[in-house]
């Protein structure tokens, strides 16, 4: 696991989920909402936001944390293992509305409250953009590790045990010495 992409709806917990592996792992993460969005909310331009996504691609280690379906089938032909949070609407959307107000290193700016195109970007997801994500890594899943997660519980479990296996390999290694 050296090139890992985090994708999932809105308010699913990606870039949560994207801080802990990166803690466990100590792999660089890197947001694309930080790439694609300006503090003022206005956005860099689609020639740009590539050319920053592709020097990120070229480098040996990484997480990506975002979904930007445009750029998807760049990231999943380069990276080497994909965890897709797949949650119910209803845990989506309650995690997207806990956020606000809150200062996230994920976003260059506060959000003050749950913006109804991007609440109903939210509802709409599971029927607009989830088959292309299964089509994609249906497509691009030869030599990845895919994992789909249906509950945090899921994606918790899964960050417990690789900390364990880290601890335990951390050991053995100096032990070794």
């Amino acid at each position: 696991m050296q090139k890992v992409i985090v994708i999932g709806s809105p308010g699913a917990g990606k870039s949560t989920f994207a801080r802990q592996l990166r803690a466990v792992t100590n792999l660089p993460l890197y947001y694309l909402d930080m790439i694609w969005h300006k503090s003022d909310g206005t956005n860099i331009s689609l020639a740009e936001f590539d050319k920053q996504l592709d020097k990120i691609l070229q480098s040996d280690r990484w997480i990506i944390d975002g979904n930007y379906q445009r750029t998807l089938a760049m990231r999943l032909s380069v990276c080497d293992t994909v965890f897709l949070l797949d949650y119910s609407l209803r845990v989506c959307l309650e995690g997207a509305e806990s956020r606000i107000g809150k200062k996230r290193e994920d976003l260059p700016w506060v959000e003050t409250e749950f913006d109804e195109t991007f609440k109903q970007w939210i509802i709409n997801f599971p029927q607009e953009q989830l088959p292309n994500i299964y089509r994609l890594l249906a497509q691009y899943q030869k030599n990845k590790t895919i994992i789909v997660f249906k509950t945090r519980e899921e994606a918790d479990d899964y960050l417990k045990v690789i900390a364990q296996a880290t601890c335990y390999l951390s050991y053995v290694t100096v032990k070794k010495f």
